[in-house]
């Protein structure tokens, strides 16, 4: 399913990874939203106007936004600008876990910790990729959450590379320096994750439709966390879809991302 549509269509994956990644929103407040790739960049603003709308979001450069604009297809207006954040600005709110960002994994393993730098040892690496990008002093400040688009054992591995965003084994270890530290949700293509164990390992929280717990479990190489019932993901609302199809997305670029 490409682009608008009518909301009596069948939700496709991409749209119910959208609105599981918006879910992670819930009760942030009046936070600094800052995503990567086009399924979070959809949530955030799915959120913002459907249940979160103090949300901040940004231009990616150091305007606050009013309005909410689409992630695909023309503007229907040129967005309103309610206020300006120079970079110096950011790490106020960083620092003091004001801010809740979504990110791309390469890797991630039991416990949070992810990788996008590169794929092998760090002093002769087999693939180099974004590199740091200030991911260790990030996630230790405030909350993060991770996108996975193809869910496989080459991404949910049992130990990363190299440890980009800092898990909570790592975070433990810190003392005062994490107080901000939050691995909030993983979202893949095939499900929904949280830390809310004993000891903070992933744990299952939902298969999206279509998906077996199996399925799940073949592509993780590490043990998850699988409870006895474990419930689908919840699919969009009418409304919700309305805002994905025609308002933040008609041109379709969700399913691109994720093929249904």
């Amino acid at each position: 399913m490409s682009g608008a549509g009518s909301i009596d269509q069948k939700p496709s994956r991409a749209e119910i990874c959208a609105v599981a990644m918006a879910d992670a929103f819930r009760g942030d407040g009046e936070i600094l939203v800052s995503c990567f790739g086009t399924i979070p960049a959809i949530a955030a603003r799915l959120a913002k106007l459907t249940f979160a709308p103090d949300l901040l979001l940004t231009d990616g450069i150091a305007h606050l936004l009013e309005t909410v604009q689409p992630v695909s297809g023309p503007a229907k207006a040129d967005p309103v600008i309610e206020g300006w954040m120079p970079f110096r600005s950011v790490f106020d709110l960083l620092w003091n876990g004001r801010r809740h960002v979504v990110m791309m994994a390469s890797q991630i393993d039991r416990f949070g910790n992810h990788n996008f730098a590169c794929i092998g040892p760090h002093a002769k690496p087999k693939a180099q990729l974004l590199g740091m990008r200030g991911a260790p002093g990030n996630t230790i400040n405030h909350a993060t959450s991770y996108w996975v688009p193809a869910h496989s054992t080459k991404v949910f591995v049992d130990k990363v590379d190299v440890v980009s965003g800092v898990g909570y084994d790592r975070a433990a270890k810190l003392g005062a320096a994490a107080k901000f530290h939050e691995v909030r949700r993983v979202v893949s293509n095939l499900g929904v994750f949280d830390f809310a164990t004993r000891d903070h390992a992933m744990r299952l929280v939902s298969v999206h439709p279509g998906v077996a717990v199996a399925d799940v479990v073949a592509a993780t190489a590490f043990l998850l966390d699988v409870g006895a019932d474990v419930p689908e993901t919840r699919t969009p609302s009418a409304e919700e879809l309305r805002v994905i199809r025609d308002v933040l997305d008609p041109a379709g670029a969700r399913d691109r991302e994720v093929p249904s």
